[in-house]
């Protein structure tokens, strides 16, 4: 399973961190960009206690891949970044679907690559509306499967119908702003995420 953005810093982290351990599956994030602070992949390991895939790409400076690839003399080789032969798993994005990962590389075209089923995270702020239905769009042009819709933050009901009903794309559920976002905290908020609509497409 395949966990993107509508853009960073939305909670899609936390979120895949819920749904390895949800599914008992591993996690890997292909490229990480920042390593000066808790990594993605370090707090999915905390979070869910699951088996965390060694990155093929591991960049110091917290900026678009492609960037920080550049800075460091790295040449991100698409052959790398090939999925895993490991089951369940989830495997998360960087920032937005059209974040590049070279200069001629979009994230959103290795992911069509993989032919897994997306989840699209949208948060529930002002903005998701537009934000969502780009995305969408984006992956159903590129021929990506979209397993539905996982909303992040405070509920804004009218939002995620108009996205859904609009985008034609299923509701899997609202993962709600944690107080204190600790593994225990994390399994009870994910009781309102459809697990059952994802093992479908999984």
């Amino acid at each position: 399973m395949i966990v993107v953005g509508t853009d960073t810093g939305i909670g899609k982290t936390v979120f895949s961190a819920g749904l390895a351990r949800a599914l008992g599956a591993s996690y890997w994030k292909p490229v990480q960009a920042g390593l000066e602070e808790e990594t993605d992949s370090e707090v999915v390991a905390r979070l869910s206690g699951r088996p965390v895939l060694a990155e093929a790409y591991r960049l110091r400076l917290p900026a678009s891949p492609h960037l920080a690839a550049e800075r460091e003399g790295v040449a991100i080789d698409p052959a790398r970044l090939a999925l895993p032969p490991v089951a369940p798993l989830v495997v998360e994005g960087a920032g937005g679907l059209m974040v590049p990962l070279t200069r001629h590389l979009l994230y959103l075209q290795v992911i069509a690559g993989w032919g897994a089923p997306v989840v699209l995270c949208c948060r529930t702020a002002l903005g998701t509306i537009n934000h969502s239905l780009l995305s969408l769009t984006a992956l159903r042009a590129a021929g990506c499967r979209v397993a539905g819709v996982a909303f992040i933050g405070e509920e804004m009901a009218d939002s995620r119908r108009v996205i859904c009903e609009i985008g034609a794309v299923r509701d899997l559920g609202r993962l709600p702003v944690l107080e204190r976002v600790t593994a225990e905290a994390l399994a009870d908020a994910f009781a309102g995420i459809d697990l059952a609509a994802i093992r479908e497409v999984s």
